[in-house]
């Protein structure tokens, strides 16, 4: 652990709402559907889970009911930011989420044995051409979490053993996370992640069928939860107008009872973008903490190296305008390839030195994006080119 924060933190004025650009599962909407948004607060979709006090310092979470102690900068030594708010237009497309699997009896109650050493990935030899070789170095470190998603460059849904395969390559994380239900995923994923003592952070994609979702993963979950750390109950769905808030409050506090019922003990929440959580602090109040999504990349006046600052500062504005709740960041990273955002240049070198800066500003217990790259989606202007091209471990080996 290291011994505390020594960065100067610049407080930005103001926000750029920030679409998501990884929505796997039930629904992903269209280009159409996302509408162009020009906001005075900042925002960046975050891939760490980090938690923030009411005074805006994060401090760490325990995905085993241990919390570790971290030192964070006092927050009143951040200097404001006299930036003019960016103007982001959002259009970014996501395929269309494969159908659900044939009911299975599996869960992740006894975890599958691993096959092979947590060593480096190796790039698959029927890897989806790119014009950059995509970098396979690991960048895990003890108490970090990580996005994954269980499909196939076709869309197809992979199969428990070609997840297993993928989980063997990922060294170093506490927690994965997920965002539906669709696949099977809650309890294919869950086995492979308990294999390797890691939590799940689990989803339901599709607010409008939280009932069902919910329903799966008490299934997957068969009567021990002992290995969800959260649920999650939608994924941006305020920020880009798919839902209303009193939707999604609605739909987790039916959930949250649905799961009480099935002996579930963990947390319950919605993830959204900082400029939604900012607009809207309902979603955080329903919520067991405030879970936001925070990409630097898309701001568009960040650099690689400025990546962690500009996340952290993110945080401490939606604690604060969340009167004070703990503040997850459930999405951030810096994609390998793509076009040119600004001062955002994505790069194998400048994926490196975005997800270190990340890492010193938050210590640990972030969710990191992604996994590996995700040739299934496509791109768009609104996501540069580099939808594609987050994954922190290469190509998949499976």
């Amino acid at each position: 652990m290291k011994a505390g924060l020594h960065l100067i933190l610049t407080l930005a004025a103001f926000a750029v709402a920030q679409p998501s650009r990884r929505h796997r599962h039930v629904a992903r909407r269209q280009a159409a559907d996302i509408p162009t948004v020009t906001v005075v607060d900042v925002v960046t979709d975050v891939a760490a889970v980090v938690y923030v006090n009411g005074n805006g310092q994060p401090f760490s979470t325990s995905y085993d009911g241990q919390a570790a102690s971290l030192i964070f900068p006092d927050p009143t030594s951040v200097a404001p930011s006299s930036a003019v708010a960016p103007t982001f237009t959002s259009s970014r497309t996501s395929p269309h989420p494969p159908p659900p699997p044939a009911s299975s009896s599996s869960s992740f109650n006894t975890p599958p044995q691993a096959t092979s050493s947590l060593a480096a990935p190796a790039t698959p030899s029927s890897s989806p051409s790119s014009s950059s070789t995509p970098p396979t170095t690991g960048v895990g470190a003890s108490g970090y979490a990580l996005s994954y998603s269980p499909y196939n460059t076709d869309n197809s849904c992979k199969s428990q053993a070609q997840i297993n395969i993928d989980f063997a390559h990922i060294s170093g994380y506490s927690m994965i996370r997920i965002y539906g239900t669709d696949c099977n995923q809650t309890a294919t994923v869950g086995s492979a992640a308990a294999a390797y003592n890691m939590k799940l952070f689990a989803g339901v994609y599709d607010v409008t069928q939280v009932e069902t979702e919910i329903q799966q993963i008490i299934t997957a979950a068969n009567g021990n939860f002992d290995h969800i750390d959260t649920v999650a109950i939608g994924n941006e769905g305020v920020n880009d107008g798919t839902y209303s808030v009193g939707q999604v409050v609605s739909a987790i506090n039916t959930a949250r009872g649905l799961l009480k019922s099935a002996g579930y003990k963990g947390k319950v929440v919605t993830v959204d973008t900082f400029v939604a959580m900012i607009a809207n602090p309902e979603l955080c109040q329903a919520s067991d903490y405030a879970a936001a999504n925070c990409h630097a990349f898309f701001d568009g006046g960040v650099t690689a190296e400025q990546a962690g600052d500009f996340v952290l500062a993110q945080a401490q504005r939606v604690s604060h305008a969340c009167g004070g709740k703990d503040t997850m960041i459930t999405e951030t990273g810096w994609p390998w390839q793509g076009e040119t955002n600004g001062k955002a240049i994505p790069s194998p070198e400048n994926q490196a030195v975005a997800v270190a800066s990340i890492k010193k500003a938050f210590y640990h217990n972030i969710v990191l994006f992604t996994a590996f790259n995700d040739y299934w989606k496509q791109n768009n202007a609104g996501t540069f080119g580099a939808e594609q091209y987050w994954g922190l471990l290469g190509n998949a080996p499976s």
